[in-house]
């Protein structure tokens, strides 16, 4: 019922009940009185009620049988008696009328308009717990309370992810001041001891040199780490999509990466396990990065001297799997599960100096997912970890030969 029909509903209530009670009090009380005096007078109804109508004839001298029966001033009281009893039950039925309408006004409309008060103070006091009871009314204050309740959850969600976004931050700056100040303090070092003339050999500079250099590599690696993170965080990632033939772009990813790892003396295994006529839809630029990111965290964590990089396409039905393998440190299954959070550093990766900034892994979930893929983990400690990535395959227009684009 909406609020209109209660404001209609109370204004017929104030304007028809009163009257229509009174009505039903008069008949009623009329009726009654009017069979009690024709019996105590003998008298017929008609004659009855021309008595309670004009009483002034019981005055007058006229020896009737009215007059006659001595009872003047007995009928005069009982007619005054019920005129006073019409009077109170009017005042009765106007009374109880207004109670119940106001009752009524309070419970319907009140009520909830007091809780909404409530609540919107507590907001105000930032107690975001507050819930209004949702009246069982159907009418406007029902919807007015259920959307309070929704804006108030929305409220304070958006509360506590601006505190994480903001706790999040604080872990950023904390880890990435960690991580710079790590190769800056390197960098100070080796510098003070080429100007100092501690490097007072050709082989020596030149390791001091190298140093520096790779140093000044890590520090440039983080901050363009922290500035990719920042066009994450603001959806303003640059994709090109093309359609990527997996096996020629990975025949070349690997001819990349290769000599990179041959010089950390890592080595690679290829394996093309999908037809090679296999194409995705994804930024290739994109991927690379996805790529490069997984192969240098391989890279990093390495603590085997025989160390080993696998890089398998398999068929996956509908999908394609790339799953890039390596026998380094490993991951804790206390840690696995929240490998691709944002800021998340692993124990082991946070204790060491290689400890990354907590963004790399978090920066290869959102690209992936982006371009429509997944990205999973599995992982031993001590024996290696896997990087799984599944892409659904593209099909020509008019080809099933390569699957629908529906799985995955």
């Amino acid at each position: 019922m909406s609020i209109r029909t209660k404001i209609l509903i109370a204004f017929l209530a104030v304007v028809l009940l009163p009257p229509l009670l009174i009505a039903v009090s008069f008949v009623s009380i009329g009726t009654y009185q009017l069979k009690e005096l024709s019996q105590d007078l003998g008298l017929s109804e008609e004659e009855a009620a021309v008595v309670i109508g004009q009483p002034e004839i019981m005055l007058k001298p006229s020896g009737n049988a009215l007059h006659r029966s001595g009872r003047t001033q007995d009928i005069i009281q009982r007619i005054k008696l019920t005129a006073m009893q019409m009077m109170l039950s009017q005042l009765a039925i106007l009374i109880a009328t207004g109670i119940l309408i106001i009752y009524w006004i309070h419970t319907s409309l009140l009520n909830p308009i007091r809780q909404l008060t409530e609540a919107t103070q507590q907001i105000k006091e930032g107690n975001l717990d507050y819930e209004v009871t949702v009246p069982e009314t159907k009418d406007e204050l029902m919807i007015l309370c259920e959307n309070f309740n929704d804006m108030r959850a929305r409220l304070k969600e958006s509360s506590e992810v601006k505190l994480e976004n903001e706790t999040a931050n604080r872990e950023l700056i904390s880890n990435i001041t960690h991580d710079l100040k790590t190769p800056v303090t390197s960098i100070k070092g080796y510098a003070e001891g080429i100007l100092d003339g501690v490097a007072d050999t050709p082989e020596k500079l030149d390791k001091y040199v190298h140093t520096i250099y790779n140093k000044a590599n890590d520090m440039d690696r983080l901050i363009n780490e922290l500035t990719f993170y920042s066009g994450i965080d603001a959806n303003r990632i640059p994709y090109s999509f093309a359609k990527i033939n997996l096996s020629d772009y990975f025949q070349d990813c690997t001819d990349d990466i290769s000599m990179d790892l041959e010089a950390e003396r890592i080595r690679l295994e290829y394996t093309n396990e999908i037809p090679s006529d296999t194409l995705v839809i994804a930024d290739p630029v994109q991927l690379k990065k996805v790529i490069n990111n997984i192969v240098g965290n391989s890279i990093k964590y390495m603590d085997k001297e025989d160390g080993l990089l696998s890089i398998r396409l398999k068929d996956a039905g509908d999908s394609v799997r790339i799953e890039l393998s390596d026998n380094g440190i490993g991951i804790s299954s206390r840690d696995l599960p929240y490998i691709f959070d944002r800021f998340y550093r692993t124990d082991s990766s946070r204790n060491s100096s290689k400890g990354g900034s907590g963004i790399g892994l978090s920066i290869v979930k959102k690209i992936v997912e982006d371009q429509g893929g997944r990205i999973w983990a599995t992982s031993v400690q001590g024996e290696g970890t896997t990087m799984l990535i599944e892409f659904r395959k593209y099909t020509e227009p008019g080809n099933k030969d390569l699957g629908s684009t529906d799985g995955g």
